[in-house]
C-alpha cells in the first residue's frame, strides 16, 4: 500500500519546502500566487488533505464543534441542525453531530467522548433527566458550550423559545374564532418545554372559565393521528387544538382526513415550530413559527461569541415565536 500524502511529499512534487507548503495550506505567510497554485495542483494531485488536529495543537486553537441532538429524527431538529452547521463551518469548523435520543446515558457518553477527542465548543439539548454530575463534567472541562431548548444550568448560554408566550398568542387566537373547548395535544412527562407551553395554554383557558382538556402523546406524526383518534373519542365536543409541535399536529390533520373530516372547518389545529413540511400540508399547517434554520445559526452565532470570549457572563437568548396563520384554523363547526 502506497503511503499516505503527507507535507514533505506535496513539498517534494511541487518542489518547494515544507514551510511553504505549511504555510500555503494555513493561508499564512508571503507567499507567490505562482507558488501557493503549484503547491496546490500538488496537494490535489496527491489526494493530501490537511490534518486539522495536528494544526489545532500547534496553534492552539481547536476548530471542531459538537452538538449533541435529543432526537435527530424530528425535522425540527434537523433544520436547526442544518442552520447551525451553516455558519459554523462557514467559519471553518468542522461540526460532529451525535443523537442522544433524550437519553441520559447515551448523551453522557456522547459528551466524555467530545471532551476525550477535545472538541472546541459544544452545543447541545439537555436530555430528560440529565444529572448534576453532567453539568459539573462540562463545567470542570470548561468547554465553551451553549444549550438549546431546555436550560441545563446558569453557568452555560442558553438559546430558547419563549414557549409561554407563543402557546397564550395559540390559544387567544382559537378564542377569538369563537372556540370554547380547546385542547392541548401532544408531548409527555414535564420538561422545560412543554410545561411552559402548557401554562401558556392554560392560562387563557383560566381567563376565558374553560376547563383544560391535556391529551399527552409521543413525538411524531403517526403518534399524533393516533392521539386525534383517542381525543375525539373521548372529548367529542373539543372543536379546536393546540399541539405540542408540528409532527403532532400534522399527524392530527391525516386523522382528520382519514375519517372525513377537514382540518380548518370540521376542527381547528394549530403546530409549533414551523417546520418545512407545515407549508406543504393540504391544507397547510396554521403554527406558532420559529425559523427552525434562523434559530440554528442564532444558536452557532451564540457559540462563536462564547469560543471568542470566553470569560463573558453567561447570556440566556430567548427567541419569540410568531403566529402563521394557514388554512387548519377557523370558526367553530355550526353542528358543534
Amino acid at each position: 500500500m502506497a503511503e499516505k500524502p503527507t507535507l514533505e511529499t506535496v513539498a517534494q512534487e511541487a518542489g518547494v519546502s515544507v514551510p511553504t507548503v505549511s504555510q500555503v495550506m494555513r493561508g499564512t505567510g508571503r507567499i507567490s500566487e505562482q507558488t501557493r497554485k503549484k503547491v496546490l495542483q500538488a496537494a490535489k494531485k496527491l489526494y493530501y488533505v490537511p490534518n486539522s488536529r495536528a494544526a489545532s495543537m500547534r496553534s492552539g486553537e481547536n476548530k471542531e464543534i459538537g452538538f449533541v441532538i435529543n432526537m435527530l429524527a424530528n425535522p425540527f431538529n434537523a433544520e436547526v441542525v442544518s442552520g447551525a452547521v451553516e455558519v459554523l463551518e462557514a467559519e471553518g469548523y468542522l461540526v460532529s453531530i451525535l443523537d442522544a435520543e433524550d437519553d441520559a446515558e447515551r448523551q453522557r457518553r456522547h459528551l466524555e467522548a467530545f471532551i476525550r477527542h477535545g472538541r472546541g465548543g459544544l452545543l447541545w439539548v439537555p436530555a430528560l433527566e440529565t444529572g448534576q454530575d453532567t453539568i459539573d463534567l462540562l463545567a470542570a472541562h470548561r468547554i465553551p458550550s451553549v444549550s438549546f431548548l431546555r436550560p441545563a444550568s446558569e453557568r452555560f448560554d442558553h438559546v430558547g423559545i419563549r414557549n409561554a408566550e407563543a402557546t397564550t398568542t395559540a390559544t387567544r387566537h382559537l378564542v377569538d374564532l369563537g372556540h370554547r373547548r380547546i385542547a392541548y395535544m401532544g408531548g409527555s412527562g414535564m420538561s422545560h418545554v412543554r410545561r411552559e407551553r402548557l401554562a401558556g395554554y392554560g392560562r387563557v383557558i383560566e381567563d376565558i372559565g374553560g376547563r383544560p382538556v391535556i391529551w399527552p402523546s409521543p413525538d411524531g406524526r403517526v403518534a399524533g393521528m393516533e392521539a386525534m383518534r383517542g381525543l375525539r373519542a373521548a372529548h367529542p365536543d373539543v372543536t379546536a387544538v393546540v399541539c405540542n409541535g408540528d409532527m403532532i399536529a400534522l399527524g392530527a390533520c391525516h386523522a382528520l382526513n382519514r375519517d372525513g373530516l377537514l382540518p380548518g372547518r370540521d376542527m381547528s389545529v394549530i403546530g409549533f415550530d414551523d417546520i418545512e413540511e407545515a407549508a406543504l400540508a393540504m391544507p397547510p399547517l396554521t403554527t406558532m413559527t420559529v425559523s427552525p434554520r434562523k434559530l440554528g445559526r442564532k444558536l452557532a452565532r451564540v457559540l462563536l461569541e462564547r469560543i471568542a470570549d470566553p470569560d463573558m457572563p453567561p447570556a440566556v437568548t430567548e427567541v419569540p415565536a410568531r403566529l402563521e396563520i394557514r388554512g387548519t384554523c377557523g370558526p367553530v363547526p355550526r353542528d358543534a
